[in-house]
């Protein structure tokens, strides 16, 4: 029940946002048209177009056409280009997935030994994590992604600006050409999940069964790695989901930035070009991804803490 209750929302969700998505780029089907077209296309250069993709149809009638095509697995057409839009969302979704992926593993591990140093030791390292956690969650990532260029790409020439090297060709330049991706979409991320891992060390290290386990003479490391690390991690894995809900929406204007060909980048060219079935695409699939992650996160969770399953 627990796990189908969790599906049950996923859909929800999903049907919610591309639903909502669908209208907001169907309200104005001329101006969808016009940006086609040019803006010196005729009246009847429009009509024209206009039947042609459909849309002089009702709205209802054209969403549950649109709908019935994409759980068939296929998302229409781009207007722009007449490419099959599943097949440009399935050659950019790895790059998206290895920028927003490689992010998500570099926050989780930083930041649960960087809380968990500043639970344990406190002190200076206490303090620092704290004040690093409002700078990172103040601080925006482009404006921090344009730093990490100029210091590292323009100045020093350490590593490359701009570009995204696959990995089957070459995992060396691959991980290379991610480096100041990540670091741009983690330094965020990474302030304020390690300081709500911080918060739930704190609490797990002062509850009774803690103290019993030290009575009994354990050893620190052993409290530490075996008890107090299980406790913590389920308020954790649910700050490290939403966390990964804002990495892949700060990916968007880091693929921009960084100019690699990914989803992000696709769906913004997609926007400007009013290009719905494109749009619709990508926001459909990274829906699909988010509900996917947040289902492993909530049966981690589940497994770590079996109270929850009762919620």
């Amino acid at each position: 029940m627990y796990i189908a209750r969790r599906i049950g929302s996923g859909v929800a969700l999903l049907f919610l946002v591309v639903s909502a998505t669908f209208i907001l780029m169907n309200l104005n089907p001329d101006a969808a048209v016009r940006n086609i077209l040019g803006e010196f296309a005729t009246p009847e250069q429009i009509q024209r177009k206009t039947t042609e993709l459909g849309l002089n149809q009702p709205l209802v009638l054209q969403y549950t056409t649109w709908l019935g095509h994409a759980l068939t697995g296929d998302l229409g057409h781009s207007w722009t280009t007449n490419a099959p839009v599943s097949t440009a969302v399935i050659q950019r979704l790895p790059i998206s997935l290895s920028l927003v992926l490689t992010s998500t593993a570099v926050t989780a591990g930083v930041s649960v030994v960087v809380g968990m140093l500043a639970a344990i030791r406190r002190g200076v390292i206490d303090r620092s994590v704290q004040v690093l956690a409002v700078v990172g969650f103040a601080m925006p990532n482009f404006w921090f992604a344009l730093v990490l260029v100029s210091a590292f790409a323009i100045s020093v020439r350490l590593l490359p600006a701009t570009g995204y090297v696959p990995f089957e060709r070459n995992p060396q330049l691959w991980a290379v050409s991610l480096v100041l991706p990540v670091a741009s979409l983690a330094v965020g991320t990474i302030a304020s999940t390690a300081q709500q891992v911080r918060a739930a060390t704190i609490e797990v290290l002062n509850r009774d069964f803690v103290r019993t386990l030290r009575s009994r003479g354990l050893p620190n490391r052993s409290i530490i790695l075996k008890h107090v690390l299980r406790n913590a991690a389920s308020p954790a894995l649910t700050v490290l989901s939403l966390q990964f809900v804002g990495l892949l929406a700060g990916s968007v204007v880091i693929e921009r930035i960084f100019a690699i060909p990914g989803l992000g980048s696709m769906v913004v060219t997609s926007a400007q070009a009013g290009d719905a079935p494109q749009v619709l695409g990508v926001v459909a699939v990274m829906v699909v991804i988010v509900v996917i992650v947040n289902l492993t996160i909530d049966v981690l969770t589940g497994w770590l803490n079996p109270k929850v399953r009762l919620s």
